[in-house]
């Protein structure tokens, strides 16, 4: 008989371990969250992440990619992500002020028309600053893939660039060569044309790397120095050629 009750206590023994680990188990399962969460953040850097997230994600997959793969990315719902923009249209905007518009420096403009400098030293400083700016992945990127895409990322930010840049070299290089005002006599298609090839090569650099994988030195400030020289001593024949032209 004492046996037998020696047996019962052990399993009793038993029993109870059993039921306390039991508890704890059932314990350490409610403090497991339950589905995804997110980290908590205040609005702005939430927001801030997003944009973040949504310009790697473009510049990598194009405008194509959904944003539901986007916020996977993020490690958020889409719901949050919509919470924040709306509408994939809201969010590509806010990628195009970030990055294209807000990359903008009023002191470019500034630098292009003071006469105090060189008309060649100006345009380098200018070219070699500008450079930095849209020879990198992101910016070549998305731009490459909002022409493809048929947004008017393009058209806007190639007219800020006509208004506020090539207008002014133009009236630069007039000056420069002794030739009449913009004031005076209009800019031609010719003139903008001009500068688009300064332009352009410049671009191409950035084409050349982050679109074709093409090596591309690091340093870029002689090769931008060599276009730079090469256009201003080349252009001023076109400029006369052009002046003569309409006064004919």
């Amino acid at each position: 008989m004492a046996e037998r009750k020696t047996t019962k206590n052990r399993v009793g023994g038993t029993q109870r371990a059993s039921a306390g680990s039991k508890t704890k188990i059932n314990k350490h399962k409610r403090q497991r969250p339950v589905g995804r969460r997110t980290s908590r953040m205040s609005p702005t850097v939430r927001e801030r992440e997003i944009v973040s997230g949504a310009v790697s994600f473009f510049s990598e997959f194009g405008f194509e990619g959904q944003t539901r793969e986007l916020a996977k990315k993020l490690k958020i719902t889409q719901p949050l992500l919509y919470r924040y923009f709306p509408t994939k249209d809201a969010l590509i905007e806010r990628v195009y002020q970030d990055i294209l518009v807000g990359g903008w420096n009023p002191l470019w403009e500034a630098r292009i028309v003071d006469r105090s400098r060189p008309m060649k030293q100006r345009l380098d400083e200018f070219y070699q600053d500008y450079s930095k700016v849209i020879v990198t992945y992101e910016w070549v990127r998305l731009f490459m893939f909002a022409g493809l895409k048929g947004l008017d990322f393009n058209r806007r930010y190639l007219k800020l660039l006509r208004e506020r840049i090539f207008v002014k070299i133009v009236e630069e290089l007039r000056f420069h060569f002794g030739l009449k005002s913009t004031a005076d006599v209009p800019v031609s298609a010719i003139e903008i044309d001009s500068i688009w090839s300064l332009h352009a090569a410049i671009f191409y650099l950035g084409v050349r790397k982050w679109i074709y994988r093409m090596s591309v030195p690091d340093d870029l400030t002689p090769i931008i120095k060599a276009k730079v020289i090469a256009f201003v001593d080349g252009v001023g024949a076109i400029l006369s050629d052009e002046a003569r032209d309409r006064s004919n």
